[in-house]
């Protein structure tokens, strides 16, 4: 579906999208006034507020510039040293938990692993039927197996049987 205007709703958001982007670069006020001032072809703020995703961008945004000028009134009180050392801190924090979450990675895979020689991956695998987010970003992280799993060959009156 085209605008009016010849323009597609996707090529506008995506305007809107820079168009935001350098107004909290440039710590300017973030409205639906300032967007369509700056915009090439939407002339009324209305055109954003009236839209429901030009108007949730236009909230992500502002939300975005009052976190960031927050931030920085925290960092105006304080020295340049502790601003420094509170930075390094933040640093260690993120090393650990990215440390933690590389751990806990290998261990997930390690298990799921050790479940697919037992035969038991369906099992998993049928629990996270119902957890397809979950799944989905264990998969993102790339803690679950890729190659197929192999069961363990059945056992019958306490002795292996061959295939």
């Amino acid at each position: 579906m085209t605008e009016p205007n010849g323009t597609t709703p996707s090529s506008d958001d995506d305007q809107i999208r820079k168009i935001l982007e350098t107004l909290l670069a440039d710590d300017e006020d973030i409205t639906a006034r300032a967007v369509a001032r700056l915009h090439p072809s939407i002339k009324a703020a209305s055109s954003i507020t009236r839209s429901e995703s030009r108007s949730r961008l236009l909230a992500e945004y502002q939300q975005r510039q009052a976190d960031y000028r927050r931030w920085r009134r925290r960092v105006a009180k304080r020295s340049g040293a502790d601003t420094a050392t509170s930075l390094a801190d933040k640093d260690v924090r993120i090393a650990e938990l990215e440390a933690t979450v590389q751990l806990l990675t290998a261990s997930h895979l390690a298990m799921l692993r050790a479940i697919g020689e037992l035969g038991g991956f369906s099992k998993w695998a049928k629990f996270y039927e119902h957890h397809r987010e979950a799944r989905d970003r264990l998969a993102g992280f790339g803690a679950i197996p890729t190659a197929p799993v192999s069961s363990m060959p059945a056992e019958q009156g306490g002795k292996k049987i061959k295939r």
